[in-house]
């Protein structure tokens, strides 16, 4: 799948920094919304088209509420059209939070001496996993701090040790990765390891911006972050995930240059992020942050609606960090993958202690506190399919092949039947009766919207073979 180059002052090229202050801003003072250039611009993303700079600018800057509400309601069905109704689960976990950069919205950050300092154990790291699979969990995201013990041989050692972790029929499936910037050989080491995706957010790409909150350690260096999933991309290292920590700098540069960075991998790789993250500034141990750019709520929804609109073909992350209202309200226009059962003190998952959180001992605050089961179960209620999907994966849908399928929206058809087959195993080994009953009813009537007989007798066997004890078997 072949984009249309955009012109930039700064040209696309591998490995060197790519975001220009002054041309985002210039889109975003220059650029008018009026009603019919806003409606034809979400008409636009609804045909699955990814949109430029000046046609993002357009959304940012409608004010009108009739407007706000429109570009919603184009981020529902363009959701729709793109992933259905489902909703892809996994787990952080926390292996270490030794730290050598001194950021300071983070409380991991070096120079926190109140910070409780801690390396998981090969034994404490089979143990928490054991205890993820023992509620569900097929997908982790392994975090670290960026610290030189943590090198690219320490991860892909902690990767293959959560991939032989099996406890009764859990498993983990996919192992994503959150940690520093690797260089070539180092994300080689990785990418052999069988990571999924590796994620790595600029936290704000207003290059002053950065410099203020990024005082000392590797992390200072702006265009070296800046361009490390480039690096990644030159081993073959095909699935990335971006992000921006939203509440550093203004909201809507922030977007724009995550459609930069998007624009710029497609440019250089003709393959986009596998996901876009947007985490917002939450409590942290000493935390020292500027509240001017704080994002409020509204402001905080219109714009993951408008990052789903401008890139239709990208998973969006949404962690805990946020309460379970506002998840709950926006995974209906963009928001395709949340984390549940969320904890974030290492070692925390195997303790039998339900202790408030101790902002000394974790990363940041969060602010949605409820068990996998209980997500499943209201994710049900609202009508949406829970998943546990790891298929595209497994069958080597990533990179340029994942954007074959879902830059058109074909990867719907991939998505529907494979959560239904992850959610039957759910049912079959971790759910409740309650929760159970409601699930066989959710796949039931799923069931119906898939759009091939030979597919829905396919699936078909394949639940009764779940039935049966069969596990991991996908479409």
């Amino acid at each position: 799948m072949k984009f249309q180059p955009e012109v930039y002052k700064i040209p696309d090229v591998k490995g060197q920094a790519f975001i220009d202050a002054e041309e985002i801003w210039n889109y975003i003072n220059n650029t008018k919304a009026e009603k019919e250039r806003v409606l034809e611009v979400i008409q636009k993303s609804l045909n699955k088209n990814r949109l430029s700079l000046e046609e993002t600018a357009v959304l940012i800057n409608a004010r009108d509420p009739e407007l706000i509400e429109a570009i919603k309601n184009g981020a529902r069905q363009l959701k729709e059209k793109v992933y259905g109704n489902r909703i892809v689960l996994f787990a952080p976990l926390y292996i270490g939070n030794y730290c050598s950069n001194n950021c300071l919205y983070c409380g991991f950050r070096s120079t926190n001496k109140e910070a409780n300092r801690q390396t998981l154990s090969d034994l404490q790291i089979i143990k928490e996993i054991e205890a993820l699979e023992d509620n569900g969990q097929k997908r982790l995201i392994l975090v670290y701090g960026e610290h030189k013990m943590y090198d690219a041989k320490y991860i892909a050692h902690t990767v293959k040790l959560a991939y032989g972790v099996k406890k009764g029929n859990g498993e983990i499936r996919r192992v994503n990765i959150n940690a520093a910037p690797l260089d070539h050989e180092g994300f080689k080491i990785v990418k052999d390891a069988g990571i999924g995706t590796y994620q790595i957010f600029q936290e704000t790409y207003h290059p002053e911006t950065y410099k203020k909150y990024h005082l000392s350690g590797n992390k200072a260096d702006y265009e070296n972050r800046l361009v490390s999933l480039d690096r990644a991309q030159d081993v073959g290292l095909d699935d990335v995930g971006i992000g921006a920590l939203f509440g550093l700098y203004d909201w809507r540069f922030e977007v724009m240059a995550l459609i930069r960075h998007t624009n710029h991998l497609e440019a250089c790789y003709n393959i986009g992020p596998h996901t876009i993250s947007f985490p917002r500034i939450q409590d942290a141990s000493n935390l020292a942050v500027d509240e001017r750019y704080f994002v409020n709520d509204d402001d905080f929804a219109k714009l993951i609606a408008i990052l789903r609109l401008a890139v239709p073909y990208t998973g969006m992350i949404l962690t805990a960090r946020e309460s379970a209202a506002l998840r709950d309200e926006v995974i209906h226009f963009g928001v395709s993958q949340i984390d549940g059962g969320t904890k974030l003190e290492l070692g925390s998952y195997s303790s039998s202690l339900n202790q408030k959180q101790d902002l000394n001992k974790e990363q940041f605050k969060v602010n949605d506190d409820r068990s996998l089961n209980q997500i499943i179960d209201e994710l049900l209620d609202d009508n949406m399919l829970p998943s546990f999907c790891t298929a595209c994966y497994r069958l080597g849908r990533t990179g340029e092949h994942f954007m074959e399928f879902s830059v058109p929206g074909f990867i719907k058809n991939k998505c529907t039947p494979n959560a239904i087959l992850t959610l039957a195993e759910y049912i079959v080994d971790y759910a409740n009766e309650e929760t159970a009953q409601k699930g066989w009813k959710a796949i039931e009537k799923n069931m119906e919207s898939l759009s091939e007989q030979k597919m829905k007798d396919s699936v078909i066997e394949r639940i009764e073979l779940i039935k049966l004890g069969k596990r991991d078997l996908y479409y």
